[in-house]
């Protein structure tokens, strides 16, 4: 999902994990209505939202944040899937009893999108996960976002970087002032004239 600042990108993640209320219409997963659903429910039944700005536990560890993610579950198989965490992130394993507020923006988002693999997520939505961060690290995030989806997760990506974005998207989407003005496959909309000329600069 591309589009400028302010098109109602983030209000729409918002609106589908349930943190605002809708002003019409109505949102459906799984084939079922979840219109009037709170996130608490929503992650319960596997929609999980990281945020723009990450939004990690500060004074707590890598590891405390991980757990936090799983906080819904009660199953026994936490640890395992925090071990899986840290295979999929390695610099995380290494800092596992670091405080989260001391990390670098790159480490957090990374701990953000392992915290919410925690909760072990159908469906991912991710929020302008590489603003602010390094090439290298971009890089590592699409990388990652990738393995995620090869995993079997569906990703719902809000990205900056549209080149990025809709080289590895099943489909795009381009919302402008809050309504979708076009759609299709990722690398379709990649090489639309119209796309190029709005978002890379060409």
């Amino acid at each position: 999902l591309i589009g400028s600042n302010g098109a109602g990108k983030t209000t729409t993640m918002k609106a589908i994990t349930g943190s605002l209320p809708l002003a019409g219409g109505d949102i459906e997963y799984q084939g079922k209505s979840i219109k009037g659903q709170g996130p608490w429910d929503l992650v319960k039944q596997g929609l999980v939202m990281v945020p723009e700005g990450r939004g990690v536990f500060t004074r707590m560890t890598i590891t405390e944040n991980l757990q936090m993610g799983a906080f819904v579950r009660s199953d026994r198989e936490i640890e395992d899937d925090v071990e899986k965490v840290f295979a999929i992130f390695p610099r995380l394993k290494e800092r596992r009893t670091q405080l989260a507020g001391t990390m670098s923006g790159g480490e957090q988002q990374m701990l953000a999108m392992g915290r919410a693999l925690m909760a072990r997520p159908k469906v991912l939505l991710l929020d302008e996960p590489s603003m602010g961060l390094s090439p290298i690290l971009v890089d590592t995030i699409f990388e990652v976002v990738n393995d995620i989806h090869g995993r079997g997760t569906t990703i719902l990506l809000v990205e900056q970087n549209a080149s990025r974005a809709l080289q590895i998207a099943s489909r795009g989407y381009v919302m402008d002032s809050g309504e979708i003005t076009m759609a299709g496959e990722g690398r379709q909309l990649l090489a639309d004239p119209r796309v190029r000329a709005a978002y890379l600069g060409e």
